[in-house]
This record gives C-alpha cells, sequence and structure tokens, in this order.
C-alpha cells in the first residue's frame, strides 16, 4: 500500500473539495489497520514487531489490528499533515484485520469524532479480510464485546483477546451507528467484496487503481449513489409478525402500484423529491404482551417506534335475541345482527344499503360512497382514513409536516384532503410558527449567524442549533486571539513581525497570575 499511501498525502484537499461540492459541512478523519500483532497473522519476533519489513529502505510500523489517527476535522492541511507521517506496516498471512479497524470506528463514536449526518467510512484494501472463527488460529475465541478499546495514542489494544466479528455482527453495529462503509479495493479482491456488499446494507463497492489515483471521484460516486438511495427497514420481528412495504417513489400517474416488499426501497431520488411507503403489519399470532417494533431509513439517525398489541380473545359471549334496541335484531357482544330486510346500526333502516340517493351525487349513476364506503340508510360509512358525505376525502392526502399530517393535532388539522392550521402557525402542511419570536437570541435574529424563516433559524455553514448559537467546526475564542496575545505581550509568535497591523484593534495587558482556581482559558503557544 506505499503507493496508496502516497496519493492519499497528496488527495486530502482534493477529497474534502470533492466533497464540499455536494454538502457544505464535511469532515475528514483518518486511520490504519494491518492485522491482529499475534502469531500467525504477524511476526511476533521482538525487532519484526518494531520494524515488521526490514531491507525496504524505510522504516516501516509497527503491526496493530486498528490505529486511530486523526478525529474527524474540517482542516485539509491537518488531514495531509497526519498522513504523511504514516508509515506502511505488514503482516505475515494474506487476509488483513479490517473488520477489527471498521467495529471499532462504529463504536468509539466520540473518539472518532462522529456527528449526526451522513456518515461514510472508506475502507481501502488490496487483500481480503478475516472473520469470526479466524481468531481460533491464534487460540482467540472469544467473540467481540462491541465495546471501545482505544488506548490514548488511539491503538486498539484488546484485539489480542477478542475474535473478528461476523459479517452479521459488523452489519448490525454499523447500522446502529448509521455508518455506510465504501470498500474500495483493488481489481484481484473486487469480487469478495461485492459478496460482502450484498450483507450490509447501504454499502457500496468500487475498484481503487493500484495506485488510488481514481479515490477523489470513487468516494463522489460513492456518496451520489448513497444519498439517492432510500430504504426503509425495521428491527427484528416477533414470532408471528411480518412486515410488507409498498414504495411510492414519484413514479408519474398511470404507474402500476409498486409490489408489496419485505422492505421499502427507492433509487435515483432527487434533491427534495418526496417518496412515501405504505407500511402493512400482519398478526398471524397472539403476541401475548405488547411488542416494539422500530422502523428506520437507512442512514438517518431517526426512528419510528411502533408499539404492538393484539385481541387474542373476544371479551363478549352474549348474546341477547330479538331485542328493541336493534329492532327486532339479535345484540351479539355488542353489535346488532340485523334480520333480512332492515339495514343499519341499530337496524333502523328497512330496504337495500343503497335503496337511498343520498350515497350518490344528483344525477350520478356511479358507485355509492365513491366506491369506498357503505351506504346504509341512505348515508355513507367511510372506513378509518376517510371521510365526507360520499367518503370523497382522503384525510392522507394532507400535506405533512416532521412525518405528520398538517404537523399533527397541535398545529392543525386534515378536513377534506386539505389542512386547516391552528392559530399561530401556518404554511405547507402547518409546518410554520408564525413570528419571528421564536428566532431571538439576545435581541438578534437567530444570534447574528443565521435567517428567521417561517419561525425557525436556517443557519449560516458551521452553525448549528435552533437558534444557530453553537459552532462545533469554529474555533474558540481563546484559541482566535492566542497569536495576538502572544505578539502584543512578548513580541514573539507567528504574528510577531506584524503585530500591530494584524491585532490593530486587539488591546494587550499583562496580569499577574490569579490565586485558586479561576475561570481564564488557556491556550500553548508555538513557542511553548
Amino acid at each position: 500500500m506505499r503507493d496508496d499511501l502516497a496519493s492519499l498525502r497528496r488527495l486530502g484537499s482534493d477529497l474534502l473539495g470533492a466533497l464540499r461540492n455536494v454538502t457544505p459541512s464535511v469532515r475528514i478523519g483518518f486511520g490504519s489497520f494491518v492485522d491482529k500483532p499475534v502469531l500467525p497473522y504477524a511476526s511476533t519476533v521482538p525487532w519484526r514487531l518494531r520494524n515488521p519489513c526490514p531491507g525496504r529502505g524505510e522504516p516501516c510500523a509497527p503491526p496493530a489490528a486498528f490505529r486511530h489517527v486523526l478525529p474527524l476535522t474540517p482542516d485539509a492541511g491537518a488531514f495531509a499533515a497526519h498522513v504523511a507521517r504514516q508509515h506502511v506496516s505488514a503482516n505475515m498471512d494474506a487476509p488483513e484485520g479490517g473488520f477489527d479497524a471498521m467495529l471499532q470506528v462504529a463504536v468509539c463514536q466520540d473518539r472518532i469524532g462522529w456527528r449526526l449526518g451522513t456518515r461514510l467510512l472508506l475502507v481501502a484494501s488490496d487483500d481480503t479480510f478475516h472473520t469470526a472463527g479466524d481468531g481460533k488460529l491464534g487460540g482467540i475465541v472469544a467473540p467481540s464485546d462491541t465495546r471501545c478499546h482505544l488506548d490514548a495514542s488511539g491503538v486498539y489494544t484488546k484485539s489480542h483477546l477478542y475474535d473478528y466479528p461476523s459479517v452479521g455482527h459488523l452489519a448490525q453495529v454499523l447500522s446502529a451507528a448509521n455508518i455506510q462503509p465504501i470498500f474500495a479495493v483493488t481489481a484481484p479482491t473486487l469480487p469478495v467484496y461485492q459478496e460482502l456488499s450484498r450483507l450490509i446494507p447501504r454499502s457500496v463497492v468500487a475498484e481503487l487503481r493500484d495506485d488510488s489515483s481514481n479515490v477523489v471521484q470513487l468516494i463522489a460516486d460513492a456518496y451520489n449513489s448513497l444519498s439517492s438511495t432510500v430504504e426503509l427497514q425495521h428491527s427484528p420481528l416477533p414470532p408471528g409478525i411480518s412486515i410488507t412495504y409498498e414504495s411510492h417513489c414519484g413514479d408519474p400517474p398511470g404507474t402500476p402500484p409498486a409490489p408489496q416488499l419485505p422492505r421499502g426501497f427507492c433509487t435515483g431520488v432527487g434533491v427534495n423529491q418526496e417518496v412515501t411507503f405504505t407500511v402493512r403489519v400482519r398478526a398471524g399470532a397472539c403476541l401475548g404482551s405488547p411488542q416494539r417494533v422500530v422502523l428506520r431509513v437507512l442512514g438517518f439517525s431517526e426512528e419510528l417506534s411502533l408499539e404492538l398489541s393484539t385481541l387474542c380473545a373476544c371479551p363478549c359471549a352474549h348474546r341477547q335475541p330479538r331485542t328493541p334496541l336493534c329492532h327486532g335484531g339479535a345484540l351479539d357482544c355488542g353489535v346488532c345482527r340485523c334480520p333480512a330486510g332492515r339495514q343499519g346500526r341499530r337496524c333502523e333502516c328497512e330496504g337495500a344499503a343503497e335503496a337511498a340517493g343520498g350515497c350518490r351525487p344528483p344525477n350520478s349513476t356511479g358507485p355509492p360512497c365513491s366506491g369506498r364506503g357503505r351506504c346504509v340508510c341512505g348515508a355513507c360509512e367511510c372506513p378509518p382514513g376517510l371521510s365526507g358525505t360520499l367518503c370523497q376525502c382522503d384525510s392522507s392526502a394532507c400535506e405533512r409536516h416532521r412525518g405528520l399530517p398538517c404537523g399533527g393535532p397541535q398545529r392543525g388539522e386534515c378536513v377534506c384532503g386539505r389542512c386547516r392550521c391552528r392559530p399561530g402557525f401556518g404554511g405547507r402542511g402547518c409546518g410554520c410558527r408564525l413570528g419571528g419570536g421564536g428566532c431571538l437570541r439576545g435581541g438578534r435574529e437567530c444570534g447574528g449567524h443565521g435567517r428567521c424563516i417561517c419561525g425557525t433559524c436556517l443557519c449560516q455553514p458551521g452553525y448549528v442549533g435552533p437558534l444557530c448559537a453553537h459552532c462545533p467546526s469554529c474555533r474558540p475564542r481563546c484559541q482566535r486571539l492566542r497569536d495576538c496575545a502572544d505578539c502584543g505581550a512578548f513580541g514573539r509568535g507567528p504574528l510577531g513581525g506584524n503585530c500591530s497591523r494584524a491585532c490593530g484593534r486587539i488591546s494587550t495587558r499583562l496580569l499577574p497570575p490569579p490565586p485558586g482556581p479561576h475561570a481564564w482559558c488557556r491556550e500553548k503557544t508555538q513557542d511553548g
């Protein structure tokens, strides 16, 4: 991988630039893996552990199952500097310990620096991988405990105690962390990783050139492929429960309905394109106690939790024949069973259900109740989700806000396919909170770092939060003023020769150190 490492040293800025073309907020990090530093995967001779590839004219890094080098950062220069200090390494057998590395990247989220949003993991390799069971060759049989085991220098320290994860275990951990892997591998190993990708949701495989020169375009293409695919899946189901999905991917009118599948799947989804899924849950057995099933779109942190319960037996066995409540019909467990020639909830109507004309528009010969409900006593009885005198109104046709029709009952209600917003709300799907008071921070709109649109702050790049009050990628105030303090007080540092011009608006005053605990910030200068 020496030539691949040399290419990565040059491509730090290009990588960030390519990703910034598709998303303004992007960070990049770096880590390396070889294999477990035990026999028979790597030589345990002390001098070979220090330099596993002698005679190559340059030092090699000690083998490690995983070494975390650089947390996620928007600084391309820091990426290039850290990669430039890396050296290749070596192990004894052909397969590598990539599964160990991927699992640690997924479970050590604070150390890696993952944020909410799209999480991509680029795995570059020129060989195959070890999987669960291979650890027996080194006397390692304990399965992974799915915990973070990185020491202060970022090295995975428990690889000699835990076996490699299985494909299923790795897929579960990556999915739970919303991490989408991109396998960039050389041509000889491409078929193996293509089979692996079929078992890991939301993963893609691409061929890596021998010198990694195509890695920038590879990542951009993989990101576009992943971001244009929407996949809805569910957690493991209780016994007797089945789920099917009907995907509505924005097809033109007249397109035949999508088949019902065990997952929801749409490809080629464009920016701001809405896709919907009809989910049907069927119980084939009595659950006994309520069960929880989670629905989630792969690659997103939001989830929808369903609590399922079944009516395992009819709680009523009481029957009253010829009761006046049912106008001569039988009352069976609270429901009227009407004799022949009568209709209605209480058998109050005579004649056939369609005898009266109130179930059709005037001068119409079409099906009663728009073909959607039952005509009982000259009035339409509509199924759940439909309303109106002729069942002509579909409540699911209303625009949604945050997944709820008309933003939910607190914001509005769906009336015959259109949103009727409650006071204080408006806009599409009642998604706008009227008035700008909810955007004020310190008397300034969105804290001066965004615009108030529909009662919600649209933050400038880098700023996050409901009032744009946080900037995870911004340097703290103490760090921003460090160099000016250094040159103003001591005449040194990177601004030492240009302090009056660069720091003309900043005054510097030396103070004695305060006794005891204090809240002053501290920064290490370049001169120490």
